[in-house]
């Protein structure tokens, strides 16, 4: 580890947005310094339960044990709680939270963060995406249009390596795509037949997702495996460890500093710009200033926000960037564990082939075009088709919705469509410093304050019963409708807190992720977002991110940071 203590600039955690800022300025020849608050994980060296067999786990990788679910009382919430990969997500007990009202938060703080984790799903966000809050008067504009990140989508799609098929609908823009995995008998079939009694208004074909189907630098294809969460030691998926990781090691001016936990931007209220970061080594409880020109914040949405409420007090009591007194505010996430499911007949001849790690997608169909409901912006679905068993999306693997889907004779196929809604940024749904209660390393928690409300109550009937109008009109049998509670937060997708605005006086951030109060301070996580969509956020993290990434270097050379 270099003793430098200057650098050109500091990314604050090295998750998908991390990763990709550590990349992207190392590669424009900045000196980086990359902070992450835990431990290292080498790629493929420290995937140590990546090529295990089920009887290779001492309870078979099924069920969480006692001990476990005393120690993780917030990973038992939901299907994260499991020993395959209990070494990938926080010790609950080490890093607790607080909740005015209940907030499954699910974290993993290590090098890579939830890049190792995530379910890969990768969808751009639509014109009306962007246009959504002006359109309605939910939240506040965004500062920016499709077509400002249209050219980053490209660019991160043809990096990151997406397998999908173009499908040429404006509600689901495509992208650079790989060669697209292949739907399997029943799907194929349900497609064909929803496209038909819908008269082509609803849509249903593979996932895309961030799994190579093609070989990329230093990472092979696609093995059809589908333990992606365990670490690939193929580097099939995209993650911080097999792409954006090694491409800023390989120039030279990367240093990786793991266990440091950063605590504050330092502020400098003459220059109102910011000279670096506070970090507390996590291993020696010892405090370090860090220097640098820029800093980006990815340390994931709350971890962000957290940083800069717990910044510049002695300016602004509720922090750096507080000004609008909007951060903390307009949390979001993605509601779902709901849909509908049932039984296909006439495929007993059929099977499928190797373990897929991608189901399928029907895009948004409400609130666009003619269609008008008692509500605003809408949702997709995720799922797929087995024999025997409708499991093809990770959230289905624990508890009742595998016991459910058990129950469809072997001898039959299972098909399962699972919502997932779209969240509208209420600036009452909002996180804060709880001062009154410490993490294990005497830092004040956050405290949750978080709930759905009317609109996204009357969208949760509609994705359930327009899962099963098309299951029906495509033939299946024995549907059932299904609503297994969510609770915010379980969608892992938590957004907003420093929000992008126009104007200073209602948000966190200008169009290009800077702090308004602090312009040398970029946000590119989560935290960042405007409005949610419905569809999965990590593409636009990483098109957002390299998209900043270009203006603070440019900045940067013009002397303006």
């Amino acid at each position: 580890m270099s003793n430098t203590m200057e650098y050109d600039a500091i990314v604050v955690g090295s998750g998908i947005s991390g990763g990709w800022a550590a990349k992207e300025l190392s590669e424009k020849g900045l000196k980086v310094l990359l902070l992450e608050r835990g431990r290292n994980i080498e790629h493929i060296k420290d995937y140590v339960n990546a090529n295990k067999d089920p009887w290779e786990f001492p309870h078979r990788g099924l069920m969480p044990t006692q001990e476990m679910l005393q120690k993780y009382p917030v990973l038992k919430r939901d299907y994260p709680l499991n020993e395959t990969v209990l070494d990938f997500w926080v010790k609950d007990e080490e890093c607790p939270y607080t909740e005015t009202k209940p907030f499954s938060w699910f974290r993993g703080y290590h090098v890579g963060g939830r890049s190792l984790t995530w379910g890969r799903q990768s969808y751009r966000f639509n014109k009306w995406d962007f246009e959504a809050n002006l359109a309605d008067g939910h939240g506040v504009d965004w500062p920016i249009r499709y077509e400002d990140m249209a050219s980053w989508y490209s660019y991160v799609e043809k990096f990151a390596g997406i397998q999908g098929s173009k499908e040429g609908l404006d509600v689901l823009p495509d992208g650079e795509f790989l060669p697209a995995m292949e739907m399997n008998c029943v799907e194929k079939h349900v497609s064909e037949k929803i496209k038909q009694h819908f008269g082509g208004s609803r849509h249903l074909f593979i996932g895309r997702s961030a799994n190579i189907t093609a070989p990329l630098e230093g990472r092979t294809n696609c093995q059809y495996r589908n333990k992606c969460w365990r670490g690939c030691p193929f580097g099939s998926y995209f993650s911080t460890q097999s792409s954006t990781l090694p491409a800023a090691m390989k120039t030279g001016n990367l240093t990786l500093r793991p266990f440091s936990i950063v605590t504050q931007i330092n502020y400098d209220k003459d220059t109102q710009k910011a000279t670096g970061v506070q970090i507390l080594d996590a291993m020696d409880n010892q405090t370090y200033d860090y220097k640098a020109k820029i800093v980006f914040l990815c340390a994931s949405a709350f971890n962000s926000t957290w940083i800069l409420m717990n910044s510049a007090t002695d300016i602004w009591p509720e922090g750096l960037g507080s000004s609008s007194g909007e951060l903390g505010h307009n949390v979001m996430d993605h509601h779902f564990r709901l849909g509908a499911g049932g039984r296909a007949e006439g495929f007993s001849d059929r099977y499928t082939y190797g373990r897929r790690p991608t189901g399928i997608y029907v895009p948004r169909f409400r609130n666009v075009y003619n269609d008008q409901r008692d509500y605003v912006r809408g949702f997709g679905y995720q799922g797929g088709a087995g024999r025997g068993r409708g499991v093809e999306i990770a959230e289905f693997a624990i508890g009742a919705e595998l016991k459910e889907a058990l129950s469809v004779p072997g001898d039959n196929w299972g098909m399962n469509l699972m919502a997932f809604g779209e969240m509208l940024p209420y600036h009452e749904n909002k996180i804060s410093l709880n001062r009154n209660v410490t993490d294990k390393w005497g830092l004040p928690v956050l405290d949750m304050d978080v709930a759905l409300k009317d609109n996204e109550q009357k969208m949760r009937q509609d994705m359930m019963n327009d899962a099963a109008e098309m299951l029906e009109a495509a033939g299946i049998k024995d549907v059932y409708t299904y609503d297994y509670g969510y609770e915010v937060g379980m969608g892992i997708h938590e957004m907003g807190t420093a929000r992008m605005g126009r104007d200073p006086k209602t948000s966190v951030l200008n169009g290009n992720n800077q702090v308004w109060d602090c312009k040398n301070v970029f946000v590119t996580d989560g935290a960042c977002m405007t409005s949610a969509s419905c569809v999965n956020p990590s593409l636009t993290y990483m098109a957002m991110t390299a998209r900043a990434a270009n203006f603070a270097v440019e900045e940067l050379k013009k002397g303006n940071l």
